[in-house]
């Protein structure tokens, strides 16, 4: 009781702190989104009260700080990528139920050494090719299972858990399709009438930072991992009936998504949602022919405080939109005129990295990018590489489970704590700053 009592106190005193910097720069009610934000931030990181209460804190702390209204606030708990959760996490529940996820381990981890560190680099390969074509979010909660089955020692299943979600952020930058920023990128690119970057020109140029961001994520979850072991039989095994009507249902999922993928921006192939996609396939787990699911005894293994984290991660991002928060911030990127480009490179990349942090990467980016555009144009920079590293380093989010849904899924496995995802996290981020300004300034500037 004295030590959570400490901790709450703690964060109470870093949010005091917060508000006190901010109002020299910001507005009252700016001031007081930020002290809110570091409360919940502190909370999550020393664990001083349950992720899930600390989740449903905007509810009460941004309606009393006028920052958002209750309805405001609340509806974000109602996001559609949380039935997007919904969908992937039934889908996870029956993949682990059957133990189809054994037979898929067995099948890829044999193409890869079988030494732990050999798997580490399997999962973020594989997560990363995938979300190359795949939401990170749905092959982050197709993957989970696996790398949980492969071993009991806690230690190790945070690493596999956390190289998944790494190479599932990772993977998305590889194509234009990969993750929304992306898509965004392109159709503001279009909006100026600037020259779009063709999909292969495109893969060509990220290829490097994502293949140098593999090894490092790998090298580094690989580190101490002398002594693990990895316990799960990984022979080669046949499939079972119920494990076929399982793989029936994702093999549709991913063809329907295929099929879905947006080929121009904001132009999604069959005009279908994929929450809708995904909540579809999880729900016709519960109904003849497949009856995998029972609702009696399956719904408790659903995560729901992961659920109310996005929800207050959905609460955050509105917040920053509605105070204006983010455009000042950029705004204030013009005072960096005459500065060298690649320092101007350091300073974009630094700062969007670690903002998409607490704020949704399609919000920051869709604010980002129209002030980037002027900014480029009155220092007579080039927009399309600054632009391009913007966007890159929207996807960079490391730190925390609400900085994007591959973190949060792999909290959710309760193998990794908010303080070691922050603690790798931020040894990405950093490394991914550096790689990408070096990246950007000695080859796409030749390119662009």
């Amino acid at each position: 009781m004295a030590e959570q009592t400490k901790k709450i106190l703690l964060s109470l005193l870093f949010s005091l702190i917060a508000f006190g910097v901010m109002i020299a720069f910001f507005t009252l009610q700016q001031s007081l989104m930020v002290a809110a934000i570091v409360l919940m931030v502190t909370l999550w990181t020393n664990e001083g009260l349950p992720l899930a209460v600390v989740s449903l804190l905007p509810i009460i702390l941004f309606p009393a700080a006028g920052v958002l209204s209750t309805k405001e606030t609340a509806v974000n708990y109602a996001n559609p990528i949380i039935y997007l959760f919904l969908g992937g996490f039934l889908i996870a529940i029956a993949v682990e139920k059957t133990g189809l996820h054994k037979v898929i381990a067995s099948r890829i981890l044999n193409l890869f050494p079988s030494s732990v560190r050999g798997i580490i680099f399997a999962l973020i390969i594989t997560s990363g090719l995938l979300s190359s074509v795949l939401s990170n979010t749905t092959t982050t909660l197709l993957l989970l299972p696996i790398a949980l089955f492969l071993t009991e020692d806690i230690k190790l299943k945070m690493r596999l858990a956390l190289g998944i979600a790494y190479g599932a952020s990772i993977g998305g930058i590889l194509t234009p399709i990969g993750t929304p920023p992306n898509l965004i990128l392109l159709g503001i690119m279009e909006e100026f009438g600037m020259e779009a970057i063709p999909f292969v020109q495109w893969i060509y140029m990220v290829a490097p930072l994502v293949l140098i961001m593999f090894v490092v994520v790998g090298f580094v979850l690989g580190l101490g991992v002398k002594n693990l072991h990895i316990e799960a039989d990984l022979s080669v095994k046949s499939l079972k009936s119920d494990q076929k009507k399982v793989l029936y249902v994702i093999f549709g999922l991913i063809v329907v998504l295929l099929v879905n993928a947006p080929i121009k921006p904001y132009y999604n192939g069959l005009g279908l949602s994929e929450p809708g996609i995904l909540l579809t396939a999880g729900l016709l787990l519960f109904a003849p022919p497949f009856s995998i699911l029972d609702w009696m005894n399956d719904r408790e293994r659903i995560p729901y405080r992961i659920m109310f984290l996005f929800g207050a991660g959905f609460a955050i991002a509105a917040a920053v939109t509605k105070t204006g928060m983010a455009e000042e911030i950029a705004s204030h990127l013009i005072t960096f005129s005459n500065i060298p480009m690649v320092l101007f490179l350091l300073i974009i990349a630094t700062m969007v990295t670690f903002t998409t942090e607490i704020t949704s990467n399609t919000a920051l980016i869709s604010i980002m990018l129209p002030i980037l555009y002027k900014v480029a144009e009155q220092m007579g920079y080039d927009a399309t590489l600054i632009m391009m590293v913007a966007t890159i380093c929207a996807s960079y989010a490391f730190m925390l489970p609400i900085a994007t849904p591959p973190n949060a899924i792999a909290m959710s496995s309760g193998a990794v704590s908010v303080k070691t995802m922050a603690m790798y996290g931020i040894v990405f981020n950093i490394v991914g700053i550096a790689f990408i300004v070096a990246i950007a300034q000695s080859f796409w500037r030749h390119l662009l």
